[in-house]
């Protein structure tokens, strides 16, 4: 896998690529283990902004920092050697097999929500520095 930075000028440039890249329905983006993985533009800012504060979660700043890592989405996906978990559910306080993470280079996370056995949408993507331990403690994903 590539898993190579991009660096582009600013946030319209990233949200650009994105669209194009992920959201155009043409071109399907398709895990190592043939799921069809569908992208919305509204995704954008969930996976590639921050919150200033973390007690208020807001997503109110861009993060250059991950946009850099825009194309680690699909490499993620499409990478056989990506370490599975089973999602957590917030909400439920519980593991949802429904959702999927993927792993790579040590804490870089891609969590897809599945619709079904061949299908699923993205849900985030990000570097898990400070709660890549609690993922990896997540039982491991089975299809």
């Amino acid at each position: 896998m590539a898993y190579n930075l991009t660096k582009l000028p600013d946030e319209a440039a990233y949200r650009k690529l994105f669209e194009e890249t992920y959201c155009d329905h043409s071109k399907k983006i398709i895990t190592f283990d043939k799921i069809e993985v569908s992208f919305h533009p509204a995704q954008f800012d969930h996976a590639f902004f921050e919150s200033a504060d973390r007690k208020l979660a807001d997503k109110s700043s861009f993060s250059p920092v991950r946009a850099e890592r825009i194309m680690w989405i699909k490499d993620t996906l499409e990478d056989s050697t990506s370490d599975l978990r089973i999602g957590w559910d917030k909400k439920k306080k519980s593991y949802d097999s429904s959702r999927r993470v993927a792993i790579v280079k040590g804490n870089y996370v891609v969590v897809i929500w599945l619709k079904n056995a061949t299908a699923a949408k993205f849900v985030t993507a990000y570097e898990a520095d400070t709660s890549i331990g609690k993922i990896l403690a997540s039982p491991k994903w089975t299809k």
